[in-house]
């Protein structure tokens, strides 16, 4: 289940880049792809939850990187809907920042990622 859920969220960000160079160029087709982001936002959540009930024992770390990948999650839509009204989206985009960092951060160092850190 973790090879699943990384090739997810892996997706997610990079149909996330995909969508911000679409809406930036004026793109019809920025919509469709946007569509797509958001069931890969549920395949990602989908799989993050299996993953966390997999768990025996669920530490405070899991938790924390629940949230920051919810946060990254709700990071990506604030960047698109700012994007698309035509405001600034420097907040939208450091919190992205942010929260990306941290969510890889703990999804890469607990147990159940892979031993980078």
């Amino acid at each position: 289940m973790t090879h699943a859920h990384i090739t997810s969220w892996l997706i997610t960000i990079l149909l996330f880049l995909i969508v911000v160079s679409l809406q930036r160029s004026g793109s019809s087709k920025a919509k469709i792809v946007q569509m797509v982001l958001r069931l890969f936002y549920i395949f990602t959540i989908i799989t993050g939850v299996l993953l966390l009930h997999s768990i025996a024992s669920i530490s405070l770390l899991y938790v924390i990187k629940t949230i920051a990948g919810l946060w990254l999650i709700g990071a990506m839509e604030m960047v698109l809907i700012s994007m698309k009204k035509g405001k600034s989206a420097k907040a939208a985009w450091t919190q992205w920042i942010i929260a990306l960092a941290l969510a890889l951060f703990l999804g890469l160092s607990l147990p159940l990622g892979f031993d980078i850190f």
